[in-house]
Parts: structure tokens; C-alpha cells; sequence
């Protein structure tokens, strides 16, 4: 298992990290417990050491399964990761409640990875305000922290913010080769590089998105790598990146633990023609975007209470991917909402405010008609 090593941790930690985000579930929706357990076994058998989860994964139940899937492991032999829901957080005494139920339900005396969950810039300002990061330094100094860091989910000016904030041990941004100028993305990358603060990935496949390609898709792959999944690309293309200490897989099968685990054993870095390989695929997704709303929401509010620019991130999103569990939650969401297009009345109101010119009405039309299809 390839491993990263930074100065500043002192600590070589596994270039795949085990996210316990997705993890198997049976019929009733609960973990799948011998079969995550038999996953994770897999996994450190084969020399991940980094294991990340976060009190709201799995309703709750992902930190339980983990403090109970680890107590066959010497403490020391892994390194333990999670988060504080900074949105249940209100005055700094809900750091420690928060802080010591983790530490229960892990069955831990302390953390090694320590974040605060899915930062952004209003929830960074009140957790500075109401004294949380104080807090936690003081919780790292009384050794119950090895090191602290966020994780982060809004723009590049909201990330620079917040690292330039304090000297962090690590954080923890979503970069893909589809997203590199989504949130923090490339610049954010980049940012952290030159500071000298390692990266943890998350949504490195794009919750999926990148594991199942169309034909004509893993016909490009297969001519620069053949015989590698989709999946494996993806993550070589983050995980060849210098600053990265840790690329998290959120596995649901031991199928998936079993494709990761060759991809990041006797590691490979990108190449040149796998470069230019995914510049081609990026080309081809891109082309199959169905109209060019540029979500500025110029058209709404829709009088009839339409999603008009939801309707067509999804729908551009299903024909990108051509994979309708892309959107699926995203669309049935709409649905249960009463935001699709089939509420449209054709008013045409949204047309006129349009700076793009869309032909809104027609392709609320074809996007309805394409995720009905899709969802079948």
C-alpha cells in the first residue's frame, strides 16, 4: 500500500483512506455490519491505515460501527478521523458535548484527525465568534487531538479565508477531475500547497459519478491503461498530486475495496497520455450538456413554484453521465418537493427574464420526459 509522509504530521499514513460514508446497508437501511466489518479487514489487511467517518453518516450508526470494528486493532496501528457537526454547535460548551459523545461512541481516548465538518463561510465566521476553534486547540493540547483541520464546502474566497486563518495541521477539500474549479477546486489546492498544509480528498469519483462510464468513455480509457476501471483513474488523477496525503473511497462493496486496493498498491502516478485521455473525456461530457443555463436565477421565483434551474443541473447532469443514480437523489427530491417541470404552466414569465435566450418552456418539456426515462 503506498503511503505519504509529511514533515509536519510525522506520520506515514495510506494514500487510500477507508470513508465509512457509504458504507454497505441491509433491507431495513442499517449498516450491513459483517459485511463492512469484513471490508474493513480487507482493507487494513492490505495496509490502509486511515479510517474516516463523521457523526452524521448513516444516520448516526457509521461512528458505532467503527468504534466497534476497531477494537480488534491495536490503536496505534490506524489512524482515526472524524468531525464536529458545527451546525448542532451553538456555544462552545457544545464543542466538548459533541466532542466526548465521538469519543464514546468510537470507543476512543482521543482522535488523530480531528475536523470541523463541511465548512463554509457562515458557519467558519460563527464557529470563530462563539469560540469553537479556540476550543479544540485546547482539546489538541490536552493531547485529545493529534491533529486539527476542516473540511470544506463553499467557494475559493470562503476557503482562503479559512486556511489563512491559523497554521492547520491538514484539511480536507472535494477535488475531481470534473470539479477542479468547483468549491475550492484546483486554486484551493494549490493555495494549501504553498502553505504547506496536506490535503485530504473527498468525493474523488464524485459520489460515483466517475466510476460508471458510458462505452465510448472507457473505450479512451482502455486505450492508454486497459483492463482499469474507471474508478482507478479517477483516483490516480488526485492521488498524483504531491500534496495529498489521503484519498478517501467512500466503499460500499468489497468489489469496490478490492479495485482500490489494486489501484493504490504498487501505486502508478498519471502519465501524460492519461492526461490527455481524460482532457478527451472531459470534452465528450461536456458535449452532452442538453442547454446552457448558467444557473444565474434571473428566471425565478416561478410562479408555479418550478425549479427551473435545478430541473436543468439535473437533467445536464444525467445526460453528462448518462447514469441516472447520478441524480437520483437530487430528482426525486424535486418530485417529493413539487419543484419539476411538471408543474410548469407554460406562462412563458421565465423566458423573457432569461439573459441566455433558453427556450425554457421546450426544455423543461424534454428534461421531464428524459428523467421520467431515466428513472424507469
Amino acid at each position: 500500500m503506498e503511503k505519504r509522509r509529511f514533515d509536519k504530521l510525522g506520520i506515514d499514513v495510506s494514500l487510500l483512506g477507508f470513508g465509512c460514508m457509504r458504507l454497505p446497508v441491509s433491507e431495513d437501511g442499517k449498516i450491513d455490519r459483517p459485511m463492512a466489518q469484513e471490508m474493513l479487514d480487507k482493507a487494513i489487511e492490505a495496509g490502509v491505515n486511515y479510517i474516516d467517518t463523521a457523526y452524521p453518516y448513516h444516520g448516526g450508526e457509521s461512528e458505532l460501527f467503527v468504534g466497534e470494528a476497531l477494537k480488534k486493532y491495536p490503536r496505534d496501528s490506524f489512524y482515526l478521523a472524524t468531525k464536529l457537526p458545527v451546525w448542532f454547535v451553538n456555544t462552545v460548551e457544545d464543542v466538548d458535548k459533541y466532542f466526548n459523545e465521538q469519543l464514546a461512541k468510537l470507543q476512543a481516548d482521543y482522535f488523530d484527525f480531528y475536523l470541523m465538518h463541511a465548512m463554509n463561510r457562515g458557519s467558519w465566521r460563527k464557529m470563530v465568534e462563539i469560540g469553537c476553534v479556540k476550543r479544540l486547540e485546547e482539546l489538541k493540547a490536552e493531547g485529545k487531538i493529534r491533529f486539527l483541520g476542516f473540511s470544506f464546502h463553499d467557494d475559493y474566497d470562503a476557503f482562503e479565508e479559512i486556511i489563512n486563518y491559523r497554521d492547520w495541521d491538514f484539511c480536507q477539500i472535494q477535488l475531481n477531475y470534473m470539479d477542479i474549479d468547483e468549491q475550492a477546486g484546483m486554486k484551493g489546492y494549490k493555495l494549501a500547497e504553498e502553505k504547506g498544509v496536506p490535503l485530504t480528498i473527498m468525493e474523488p469519483i464524485k459520489g460515483g459519478s466517475l466510476a460508471k462510464c458510458s462505452d465510448d468513455i472507457m473505450e479512451v480509457f482502455n486505450s492508454v491503461r486497459p483492463g482499469k476501471s474507471a474508478a482507478s483513474f479517477a483516483l490516480r488523477y488526485v492521488a498524483t498530486l504531491p500534496n495529498i496525503l489521503t484519498v478517501l473511497s467512500g466503499m460500499s462493496t468489497m468489489e469496490q475495496v478490492e479495485d482500490n486496493l489494486d489501484t493504490f498498491t504498487d501505486f502508478v502516478p498519471m502519465e501524460e497520455k492519461e492526461y490527455e485521455a481524460i482532457d478527451t473525456i472531459k470534452q465528450i461530457m461536456n458535449s452532452r450538456i442538453q442547454n446552457g443555463c448558467t444557473g444565474c436565477r434571473y428566471c425565478m421565483p416561478c410562479p408555479f413554484g418550478v425549479d427551473i434551474p435545478g430541473n436543468f443541473s439535473i437533467w445536464n447532469r444525467y445526460h453528462m453521465y448518462q447514469n441516472f443514480d447520478v441524480v437520483k437523489w437530487q430528482w426525486e427530491g424535486m418530485e417529493r418537493d413539487g419543484k419539476t417541470a411538471k408543474n410548469c404552466k407554460e406562462c412563458g414569465k421565465c423566458e423573457k427574464a432569461c439573459p441566455q435566450h433558453l427556450q425554457i418552456r421546450e426544455d423543461l418539456k424534454k428534461a421531464l420526459a428524459d428523467l421520467t426515462r431515466g428513472k424507469k
